[in-house]
């Protein structure tokens, strides 16, 4: 049995009372207080997430945008430097090894971060398919820590956090999937306008040795914002209102990206890609859609989509009861012939039929 991973911020969540649990590996706090005055934080303030489970990954070299065109789904060669974007990466046969976003940081320099669960695979992945090209493909993730600040406060939490300099773009000047250079105590922070919440927010990429500073500095400057540690059960129910994937829920290696609604992520006209031959799904296979009821019961992850009858259309992914909306929400692969909501549906609440209608994602925008 492999031993249980931290982050380096470990000292500070058990300080904080966080209870803790597995999560690719790592021991990572599912929450701090409350599950539901964490997520009401981020919606309404701000929250703070320690997220250096992450993985890491540089790709330098002449050709790195030619072989990110290769080696991944979207066309990372076309990426703007100073932009970021959301991309696939795929097995040969079209299934999702891992959903990453990449950070162009110089014409022939991009930084990969994916998922912690993930890692070894996304790494095998990106060195292999390197070879015979003038790239170098490196797994840097123990060299880093990263910190998520998410919810309508957070940009004037981070105008606002001592030690915070040097930034090149004015805040309020950042885009969304962006990203800006800067230093924390003189040491250099990378800060993206990304996130996993739904809300405006930025993650915060500093060296491993640093994490604890940075933590303390954004704590301190957020005290007057309302801003919260928060843990994994309220980043669950934060993406899924915000319609947002997760690997091994709605990605996995048998999933093509179009049933999951990513099919915009592939460039299919690309000369050459990995997975390119086996990226159509197929014939009736399976779809992703938004579930919504009434009540208060929620349907999990495993609960079968079913009709009038009982018959089996479908399985959720992901469930819960929105602490946003007030009422459960759901995402599920389902028979494409009962996709559109045509057809009502129900889930299978352990063996209770709830009725569920079909409805678009994401189930919460932010009001902008």
């Amino acid at each position: 049995m492999t031993d249980a991973r931290y982050t380096p911020l470990r000292e500070r969540h058990e300080a904080l009372g966080a209870s803790f649990t597995d999560f690719g590996g790592w021991q990572m706090p599912v929450r701090y207080t409350s599950d539901l005055a964490e997520h009401h934080a981020v919606r309404e303030a701000a929250g703070i997430f320690d997220i250096s489970h992450m993985a890491e990954f540089t790709i330098r070299g002449a050709g790195a945008g030619d072989y990110l065109d290769y080696a991944l789904a979207g066309r990372l060669s076309a990426l703007a430097v100073g932009k970021a974007k959301y991309s696939l990466l795929l097995a040969e046969d079209g299934g999702i090894i891992d959903d990453v976003i990449v950070y162009r940081l110089a014409d022939d320099d991009f930084l990969i971060i994916s998922n912690a669960g993930n890692r070894d695979a996304v790494r095998e992945a990106l060195q292999s398919r390197s070879e015979g090209r003038d790239v170098d493909a490196v797994d840097v993730s123990d060299d880093y820590a990263l910190i998520a600040v998410q919810g309508p406060h957070a940009e004037a939490i981070l105008a606002e956090t001592e030690g915070i300099a040097d930034v090149s773009i004015p805040w309020a000047e950042q885009k969304y999937y962006a990203w800006a250079s800067a230093s924390f105590a003189g040491r250099p922070l990378l800060l993206a306008r990304t996130g996993y919440t739904g809300e405006d927010g930025f993650e915060l990429l500093v060296a491993a040795d640093d994490a604890t500073t940075l933590w303390d500095a954004v704590i301190a400057a957020g005290v007057s914002h309302g801003l919260v540690p928060a843990g994994l059960a309220a980043r669950d129910t934060l993406r899924l209102e915000a319609g947002m994937p997760l690997y091994g829920h709605e990605l996995t290696l048998q999933t093509k990206p179009a049933q999951a609604g990513l099919g915009r992520v592939v460039v299919a006209d690309k000369e050459s890609f990995v997975g390119k031959d086996g990226v159509a799904p197929a014939e009736g296979a399976r779809v992703l859609v938004g579930l919504a009821a009434e009540g208060r019961r929620a349907g999990r992850a495993e609960y079968a989509v079913v009709t009038e009858d009982g018959t089996a259309v479908g399985e959720i992914t992901s469930g819960a009861l929105s602490p946003t909306l007030g009422h459960p929400i759901a995402m599920a692969f389902v028979d494409p012939d009962v996709a559109s909501g045509s057809v009502p549906l129900f889930l299978d609440v352990r063996g209770t039929k709830i009725p569920a209608s079909v409805t678009a994602l994401p189930f919460y925008r932010r009001k902008k």
